[in-house]
């Protein structure tokens, strides 16, 4: 029986895959607009570092939360949940699809499938913000490791944030984090299409890495240096901006610090990859494989329909 529900589309895969690209020609042959799922595209100082949609993209088709918060504001995939689910309810006023494009996978999953209560203990918080000041990251990895391998595998283990909740979870609940992340599973009032972009992984690596010398050439290095002065906000602590800072620091050449970019972003494709192969409802392109993504994403949508 086919659904009357409103659709929202949401291209998922890893950095560099092409997923702007396939929701701008999604918007435009819909006619309508999309949502960034994409946490770093949120605020407004970062640009080339974060690949944010070209500006023809952007004329392309309407864009929502992109370059809208400062790097001094901080904002949650709670509150992108929240804020989303209000946008995605007056844009289906005027369209019957939206469309979603993320590469920031808890928040993507934020708006998918809803954010689970998981326990809190600001002591237990604090005690790790002290190690993790005193010690490092690597020890705080190192106990997420053991406590929640799975967990372990899909994170970004640079980002200190996301390291140590996951630790608060385990630590004060006494189970791993993955555990209870899964068990929530929010109803929508919409119906909603999964598309997964996939690629060889020899082809996907030389698209990140082209991506990056592209970066350089557009200037990544000044865009890095206007932001240093506020380096320890959590919004830097990022794949581009973090690599750029040890150089600013002497720690590495310029050439090792695009070298290490190119590195720790296939790094993080790899785990963007893990988390959403978990997810048995993605309807997967192979984009090295495919000639019009487009065409192919439209077909996934007619058969999702019934």
């Amino acid at each position: 029986m086919k659904s009357d529900k409103k659709k929202l589309v949401v291209i998922l895969g890893p950095t560099a895959i092409g997923k702007t690209a396939l929701a701008v020609g999604l918007a435009q042959y819909l006619n309508t607009e999309i949502i960034s799922a994409d946490s770093r595209q949120f605020y407004k100082e970062l640009n080339i570092g974060v690949a944010r949609p070209s500006p023809s993209e952007l004329n392309a088709a309407k864009h929502h939360f992109i370059n809208f918060i400062s790097i001094d504001e901080n904002y949650s995939a709670g509150k992108f949940e929240k804020d989303a689910l209000k946008l995605i309810e007056d844009l289906f006023t005027q369209h019957e699809t939206v469309i979603c494009c993320g590469g920031s996978m808890l928040y993507a999953d934020a708006l998918i499938n809803g954010l689970d209560p998981l326990p809190s203990d600001e002591t237990v918080r604090q005690k790790l913000n002290t190690e993790l000041a005193e010690t490092g990251i690597e020890s705080l990895q190192a106990q997420l490791k053991e406590l929640d391998p799975k967990h372990y595998a899909q994170v970004d283990l640079n980002n200190p944030q996301r390291v140590i909740r996951a630790l608060e979870v385990c630590l004060v609940s006494g189970q791993p984090y993955s555990d209870l992340r899964k068990a929530s599973n929010a109803n929508r009032p919409f119906d909603i299409i999964k598309i997964g972009l996939s690629a060889e992984r020899d082809w996907l690596y030389e698209r990140i890495n082209q991506r990056v010398d592209n970066m350089i050439a557009q200037g990544m290095e000044e865009e890095a240096r206007s932001v240093l002065p506020k380096r320890n906000l959590n919004a830097l602590n990022t794949v581009g901006y973090k690599e750029f800072f040890d150089y600013f620091d002497d720690n590495v050449s310029l050439e090792m610090c695009i070298d290490k970019i190119k590195q720790h972003t296939r790094n993080f494709a790899k785990r963007q990859l893990t988390w959403w192969r978990r997810d048995n409802s993605i309807n997967w392109i192979e984009v090295d494989k495919t000639d019009d993504l487009v065409s192919r994403a439209l077909q996934i949508m007619a058969e999702q329909k019934g």
